[in-house]
């Protein structure tokens, strides 16, 4: 079959020269393609490349990985996005794969690791690093009794749950941050956010939702 044709995303170049240097000792299995360190860029690879995997970090400066994600699975099915993070949580794990990803590892992991983690996912399995599978079906567990937060079985954070929560109570963008002590700005990010996971587009239809799933009584 020869080797994995591999896109790598990252905003730092030292990431980038990291991976390279690391995968070019297994230049028999995995070949490096292509490299992007923004959105736009990636989406111009990977639509033109076609690679077999798309090794993405979560966040791009500015930009979500997770929306990159969406749109990379959508406008090229047949390139599966591994994301590599720094982030060890397992409520980043469940949205990488509510996003469409085939993988999340740890950018702790090592050559050899990493190498055989890209070739399952070539060949269709969906890999999580060891360290956050376990973590991840007890959360499961938990999220399936109805524990933690409202919507965090729809994949909201616990300060998206805060912002909904203001946001049923009849608050503006302007008091929601003076309560929570944000900027306007960040909290217009959680209401994207929110907006996404909950699949609806403004503050009407997120209150719509919240009430008629009974996230806050």
């Amino acid at each position: 079959m020869g080797p994995i044709r591999v896109v790598l995303v990252d905003d730092h170049e030292m990431i980038l020269a990291g991976l390279k240097a690391m995968l070019a000792g297994f230049s028999g299995r995995v070949r490096v393609v292509g490299q992007a360190g923004a959105g736009k860029e990636a989406i111009r690879l990977v639509t033109s490349l076609r690679p077999d995997v798309v090794l993405l970090d979560v966040r791009l400066g500015p930009e979500s990985g997770l929306d990159l994600c969406r749109t990379l699975t959508r406008q090229a099915p047949g390139s599966r996005v591994v994301f590599l993070s720094v982030y060890d949580d397992e409520q980043y794990v469940f949205e990488a794969l509510r996003a469409g990803a085939g993988g999340y590892l740890l950018k702790r992991v090592d050559g050899p690791e990493l190498v055989k983690r890209l070739e399952e996912v070539a060949q269709g399995e969906t890999v999580v690093d060891p360290t956050l599978a376990g973590r991840m079906a007890v959360t499961a567990a938990r999220l399936g009794r109805g524990e933690f937060w409202p919507g965090a079985g729809r994949g909201l954070t616990q300060r998206e749950s805060e912002v909904l929560a203001l946001l049923v109570g009849g608050l503006s963008n302007r008091a929601i941050a003076a309560r929570l002590v944000l900027s306007e700005e960040t909290v217009k990010s959680h209401l994207r956010a929110l907006y996404r996971k909950l699949e609806v587009t403004d503050r009407s239809a997120a209150i719509a939702v919240a009430l008629r799933e009974g996230l806050f009584r």
